[in-house]
């Protein structure tokens, strides 16, 4: 675990002294493959400068979300070509656990997905964790690609955007170096939330679909 964290630590030190659009592109396709960066401190810095003028806030989204899009296909691309017992197999390597992934998380996003694939590819660009893991299942799973790419696309913009936001916003209100607490607090927030939203959202269409069914 330490070995990952000095990893991290060593990574974002580059980013901030190399920012560039390229540089976030290259973090984000990582984020979202297998490397567990917080998409938090490489999003939010990025737009942070953006409000000073030295980035342009719209690259920023389109970096990002291309970066996401890349990462979940090399993702999806290892899962579909390795199959499902050598990814777990690896999952419960050593170096699985020092990538911080978990068989459990990783059982629960599969059988998630099987019920929900489109849901599912959405609903993980929203959620930290969800991020690395959804791309794996939905490999296993053979889902056609271009579904595949157009629900990562979607959320990974709209998470994307509202990162930016945040780093862009507080960039009038706070320094730097408080920039990674402040940003991750409000993203474990926003995730809740956007959780809650799909909830409700799937609650009340089946609702619906009920009813509907009820008086025909």
């Amino acid at each position: 675990m330490d070995i990952i964290t000095t990893f991290i630590s060593s990574l974002i030190d580059w980013y901030t002294n190399s920012l560039s659009y390229w540089v976030l592109t290259l973090l984000m396709i990582l984020e979202n493959s297998i490397v567990p960066l917080p998409a938090e401190l490489i999003v939010a810095p990025a737009a942070y400068n953006a409000a000073t003028g030295r980035l342009s806030f719209p690259i920023i989204i389109l970096c990002t979300t291309f970066g996401s899009i890349v990462g979940a296909i090399i993702n999806y691309y290892l899962s579909l070509f390795l199959g499902r017992e050598l990814i777990y197999r690896f999952v419960d390597s050593r170096w699985g656990k020092l990538l911080m992934l978990d068989t459990e998380k990783l059982k629960q996003a599969e059988q998630f997905f099987l019920k929900r694939g489109k849901t599912a590819t959405f609903i993980g660009r929203l959620i930290p964790v969800g991020r690395q893991l959804v791309s794996i299942p939905a490999g296993l799973a053979r889902m056609p690609i271009l579904t595949f790419i157009l629900y990562t696309a979607i959320g990974s913009a709209i998470w994307n955007t509202l990162l930016a936001s945040i780093g862009y916003f507080l960039a009038a209100i706070i320094p730097p170096e408080q920039l990674g607490a402040t940003v991750n607090k409000y993203s474990i927030e926003i995730s809740i939330i956007f959780v809650a939203i799909c909830v409700v959202y799937y609650i009340a269409k089946k609702f619906i679909k009920r009813k509907k069914s009820n008086q025909n």
